[in-house]
């Protein structure tokens, strides 16, 4: 079977440092049409699982713990039965949204995870959350960077758990490593390339 990517968007709020702000966030849904795995789990458990349709859904991966990423990611977990995975070193970020539930299983850099057959490899890649973490697919020669990379440049720095140097380090030595023709899909806004950034952060 094919393995495939698909997407959606979802808007709602994202909230830190006691100031909220309207955002669009984009949902990825990796597999093939028996299969799949959800990358983030903003706003909508709706709009997710009317992605995913009749799919089991192997796991729910978190590039990050801010609330615009993993609020609805418990109630998705009851709802497809799938385990919810994130680095360790958002636990901060996570216990702001989720007081009273943690996620099921640590990601670590290196981690492989199969779905379809298709491998997504964990690449740790701190700076705008400490644990945050992008998927990256070679056969299918894309990566998901959650709010690390963007079309444009580095993700947001400047609040708390944030590091603008270490973020632009991630980037130089985790994912320029990357081909230059794997596409980057972002956690909001557009697609762009490891070679268009390469120039944008030059």
């Amino acid at each position: 079977m094919t393995v495939r990517v698909d997407h959606t968007t979802t808007s709602g709020t994202f909230s830190l440092d006691g100031q909220t702000f309207d955002v669009d966030n984009n949902v990825w849904v990796v597999g093939d049409d028996e299969e799949c795995v959800v990358i983030d789990a903003p706003h909508s458990v709706v709009g997710i699982t009317a992605l995913v349709g009749d799919r089991a859904v192997r796991a729910i991966l978190l590039t990050h713990a801010h609330d615009d990423h993993c609020r609805v990611a418990p109630a998705l977990r009851e709802r497809v039965a799938a385990p919810i995975m994130l680095h360790p070193d958002d636990r901060p970020l996570w216990e702001l949204t989720h007081t009273d539930q943690l996620w099921d299983v640590d990601l670590a850099d290196g981690d492989e995870l199969t779905v379809g057959g298709t491998a997504l490899r964990v690449l740790h890649t701190p700076g705008h959350a400490p644990g945050a973490v992008c998927f990256y697919a070679p056969e299918l020669d894309c990566v998901f960077t959650g709010d690390t990379l963007f079309q444009g440049g580095p993700g947001a720095t400047g609040r708390s758990f944030s590091d603008e140097d270490q973020i632009k380090e991630s980037i130089r030595t985790r994912l320029f490593d990357l081909p230059d023709r794997t596409v980057v899909h972002t956690g909001h806004g557009d697609d762009t390339t490891i070679t268009a950034e390469k120039a944008n952060l030059a």
